[in-house]
């Protein structure tokens, strides 16, 4: 079997791709495997790391601030169409699949028109402007929320709840004690992370909470962002229940012995949240496109699963009522975990090769 994948941008869009091209090498005793990716962003160095053939397209997300630029890549995308189309020519896949970000759209445009079958992946609640486009013309799509189905009202084919393979992979994980970070194996424990790179805006508001909470009977693990550790830190002293990191590796195997999480909404944490159901706190970022943390959160709240705060309402005095709204009533907890047991699919990607085999077939 031969298989084209693209996505890029950002590691929420990559490692589901990469789970998925796990899946099908797993299953795929002679798989031949091409990736799409950008010339510019992180796939282009993670993909060839990992052994995957790689074709890069110069490609730009449109910014509708920069005119010249715009008008610019729509002619890029007309190159990057014909460049997709000379590749799939002679590679010859038997599927092609957008597993997010703009630089999918040439990809599955020209598969579309070569009449290969196609595969595109939603992470998100709120659809992207790129996956929306291109319903009209994909064979199959899958969905990481059983509500974003809904958004895609035009689409050509079966749209089917998939999950997000993301978050398969922490289930797997051999969880990582707590006692490893100086923590204590009898207390419950909070972690509280803004993202991979942290955010100073949350930071801000962080050095009141951790005072506030030096007397609780719950043990915090704060993780700040390497570039931001310094300045958290610089002339503070934490109480003995507080620990502050600049990062951690392997996050994912902690929150196996975490009580409660204090979050961003980003795609691939939601679905790590929903794998283990673990019980969330989310502050969205207020700076991504469409603001579509803010509904993936909604989706998890309105379901039962978690809480949110906005940044803008962000305060140490809210945050401290929220964590001890959850970790105190143990009733309210426990429902908290099956409601998110309802909304996780821990099988994602087997059932998403199995759909793209019988996409085959047809």
């Amino acid at each position: 079997m031969k298989i084209i994948v693209s996505a890029g941008g950002t590691g929420g869009h990559i490692y589901p791709a990469l789970a998925i091209i796990n899946k099908f090498k797993e299953k795929e005793e002679n798989l031949e495997v091409l990736y799409i990716g950008t010339h510019n962003r992180m796939e282009k160095d993670l993909i060839p790391k990992r052994g995957i053939p790689y074709e890069e397209l110069e490609i730009y997300g449109f910014s509708k601030r920069d005119i010249l630029l715009d008008f610019k890549n729509i002619f890029l995308i007309n190159k990057a169409t014909k460049k997709c189309e000379r590749i799939m020519k002679e590679f010859k896949p038997d599927l092609v699949l957008g597993i997010g970000g703009y630089v999918t759209y040439p990809v599955i445009k020209a598969a579309s028109k070569l009449g290969i079958k196609t595969f595109i992946h939603e992470q998100n609640s709120l659809p992207g402007k790129t996956n929306l486009t291109l319903q009209k013309c994909t064979d199959l799509i899958g969905v990481s929320f059983k509500d974003s189905a809904k958004k895609f009202n035009k689409a050509k084919g079966e749209v089917f709840y998939s999950g997000n393979p993301c978050g398969e992979n922490a289930l797997h994980l051999e969880p990582m004690s707590k006692e490893s970070l100086g923590l204590s194996k009898n207390k419950k424990l909070v972690v509280i992370v803004a993202g991979s790179l942290g955010s100073a805006t949350v930071n801000e508001k962080m050095h009141e909470f951790l005072n506030k909470a030096a007397n609780y009977e719950y043990e915090i693990l704060y993780i700040t962002g390497k570039s931001l550790y310094e300045d958290f830190i610089k002339g503070q002293h934490f109480a003995n229940n507080i620990k502050v990191l600049p990062y951690l590796d392997n996050l994912p195997a902690l929150l196996k012995n975490t009580d409660l999480i204090v979050t961003r909404a980003g795609a691939s944490t939601m679905s790590e949240i929903l794998s283990l159901a673990l019980p969330a706190i989310f502050i969205p970022s207020p700076y991504v496109a469409n603001n579509h943390q803010y509904y993936n959160a909604l989706e998890i709240k309105n379901n039962g699963g978690g809480e949110v705060i906005e940044e803008k309402d962000l305060t140490a005095e809210l945050l401290s009522t929220k964590i001890n709204e959850v970790l105190e009533n143990h009733e309210t907890y426990l429902n908290m975990k099956s409601n998110l047991k309802k909304m996780s699919m821990n099988s994602s990607s087997d059932l998403i090769y199995s759909k793209l085999k019988e996409l085959i077939k047809k």
